[in-house]
């Protein structure tokens, strides 16, 4: 994922936005795909894998938050 700066709350909404949409066409397809199949391993190992990718992104976001104060 390429690195940007944000600048202010509309700058990181988009952000979010574009995040979420690029979240769910990747995981979300993955985890429609295994459900489709009725492969509980595959079921399972792609709704981590989507929980893991959730997670990543919060964890991405509140790395970037800098308090200019």
């Amino acid at each position: 994922m390429d690195t940007m700066v944000i600048n202010n709350r509309e700058e990181f909404s988009q952000w979010a936005i574009e995040r979420a949409n690029a979240i769910i066409v990747v995981q979300g397809s993955a985890l429609a795909t295994a459900a489709r199949s009725g492969d509980e391993a595959q079921l399972s190992s792609a709704a981590n894998a989507l929980g893991q990718t959730i997670v990543d992104t919060l964890l991405d976001a509140f790395d970037c938050l800098v308090d200019e104060d």
